[in-house]
């Protein structure tokens, strides 16, 4: 029966850790939608910066 007390033991370590990873946002609803605007520029950005090189007929990176 030493094995089903280790499981219970990795469990309860585990919800532990999750518990830990599930921390909220600390943003607030303004500064997450700025985060939001601020990554969609970033990969406008690179698309652009992509279809340039595309477009200059360089090869693409795989």
């Amino acid at each position: 029966m030493a094995r089903g007390n280790q499981r219970d033991q990795a469990r309860e370590r585990r919800q532990k850790e999750d518990a830990k990873k599930k921390k909220p946002t600390t943003l607030s609803a303004g500064g997450l939608q700025a985060k939001k605007e601020h990554d969609a520029e970033k990969m406008r950005e690179k698309q652009r910066l992509a279809a340039e090189r595309q477009a200059a007929g360089a090869p693409t990176k795989k």
